[in-house]
């Protein structure tokens, strides 16, 4: 899978651009605040039909500017595929494949399997545990379609349950057989995406591990473990009823697996506590790698990499394992932004790979 052609206009702070891309390192060059980063998001709304960081889509329009577009040409299996995101100002998002408008959104996702490194991810370590379930069901959805046609419904019979618990508190009432339709349909969901998060943590863990070894040279143990209230192994009807006195005294649903978290630890105890800086950022390189490894194995494709001012946030060491992990033939096409131009350019000649610079200035490609 490989981005050969990005074209921009009015999307972020660029009015006009149109870059050609090379098969391996693509490197954004400039100071901060010019725009850098805004290319890799360009490229992850073709991917996902959405920024990776703002999820207000009429925000990602230039200022006063009616409109935006983003358009990728993309070669895949031998086969160039056109991709086209547009938006008006208090319109629907357009986004087509090959000039055939999508009439879900959710029926692209996967079609381009990506990865983004980005000093927003020490949140899946720091923050709720809502961060590291869209982790776990970022990954999954890239190469499972069932998975994600079920998440969206269990998430939207939830928001139907959670209204009425709210309703049955306003209205001063309860009425059993109406919050049982709405169980009837959570069950079954909840415990199929369950059987598949934790299938999905069990394939994924060995990925991981063998990144952070090779990325930290240290032998401490580590280990990512998956945490449901339906691990112990009830049915998750019997859960819910349990949890209903509880769940009305809320005015939501109190269990289920959106609740579900993901456990960080090493040498036993938890990395958001025990680890170190260095140790914390191995361990969330490690993540992303073993994301990268885990979706080439099951898609039989490889994902674009996309790496957004990571070598101000590493030390020397670190950064020399990961462009040489990168670099080799188990990476393919990688975006990197940096503020250095010598030292990006100095790091690629060192591994000898092939590599395309781009100067960013005030939302322009010199």
């Amino acid at each position: 899978m490989q981005l050969k052609k990005l074209s921009l206009i009015n999307f972020k702070n660029y009015s006009n651009a149109s870059l050609e891309f090379c098969g391996k390192f693509n490197c954004f060059v400039g100071n901060n605040g010019q725009g850098k980063t805004n290319l890799l998001d360009a490229i992850h709304y073709l991917a996902f039909c959405k920024s990776f960081f703002n999820p207000i889509d009429s925000q990602n329009i230039l200022f006063d500017s009616p409109f935006f577009v983003v358009q990728g040409e993309f070669e895949k299996d031998g086969h160039i595929e056109n991709i086209y995101c547009g938006l008006k100002r208090n319109e629907k998002k357009q986004f087509k494949k090959n000039q055939k408008d999508y009439s879900r959104l959710a029926d692209h996702i996967g079609f381009i399997p990506l990865v983004m490194v980005s000093p927003s991810d020490g949140d899946l370590i720091t923050e709720g545990s809502d961060i590291r379930r869209k982790f776990i069901d970022n990954v999954i959805s890239q190469y499972d379609k069932q998975y994600l046609e079920k998440l969206i419904q269990y998430n939207k019979v939830l928001a139907q349950r959670n209204a009425l618990l709210k309703s049955f508190f306003e209205g001063r009432f309860f009425d059993a057989d109406s919050l049982e339709i709405w169980d009837m349909q959570l069950v079954p969901l909840g415990e199929e995406l369950h059987k598949k998060r934790k299938k999905f943590i069990v394939d994924f863990s060995p990925h991981f591990q063998k990144y952070y070894s090779h990325i930290s040279d240290n032998k401490e143990p580590i280990m990512l473990e998956y945490e449901s209230q339906l691990n112990e192994g009830r049915p998750f009807e019997e859960i819910l009823k349990e949890s209903l006195p509880k769940d009305r005294s809320a005015l939501y649903t109190t269990c289920g697996i959106h609740k579900d978290d993901l456990a960080f630890t090493i040498n036993g105890y938890p990395v958001k506590k025990m680890a170190s800086q260095g140790q914390q950022k191995t361990f969330l390189l490690a993540l992303k790698l073993a994301k990268f490894a885990f979706l080439k194995k099951v898609k039989k494709i490889q994902p674009i990499l996309l790496l957004d001012d990571i070598l101000d946030k590493l030390d020397e060491s670190r950064v020399s394992r990961l462009m040489e992990i990168v670099g080799s033939d188990d990476f393919g096409q990688i975006f990197i932004t940096d503020t250095h131009p010598e030292r990006i350019l100095n790091i690629l000649a060192g591994i000898n790979v092939l590599h395309k610079s781009f100067q960013i200035e005030k939302g322009m490609v010199l």
